[in-house]
């Protein structure tokens, strides 16, 4: 049985770089969501955080999650918001047991 994959991404934008950033993460939602491996892609902003998007994922598996690291829109979406980020945290995480 592979273990299905969560990845929880935080990216703060640069003061100013909000809109710019945006637009880079908008344009990889419908390519990920097409993914075969993608179970669950979606995009958010924190409240009262200007500029801070959260990623919430889930992936059939590792081999997925490596997968969608390797398509031409994720690596598009890594050089979009080259410089215009003040900090990322990526979490990739293993359900719990109930």
């Amino acid at each position: 049985m592979t273990k299905e994959i969560r990845v929880v991404a935080i990216l703060q934008a640069k003061p100013g770089k909000a809109e710019a950033v945006r637009e880079v993460l908008q344009a990889c939602l419908a390519p990920s969501r097409a993914e075969q491996g993608c179970r669950f892609y979606t995009l958010h902003t924190e409240q009262g955080q200007e500029g801070r998007f959260v990623f919430i994922e889930r992936w059939a598996d590792r081999k997925a999650l490596e997968e969608h690291q390797a398509t031409a829109h994720f690596q598009a979406l890594i050089a979009g918001v080259e410089g215009l980020l003040a900090e990322q945290q990526i979490l990739i995480l293993d359900e719990m047991p109930a």
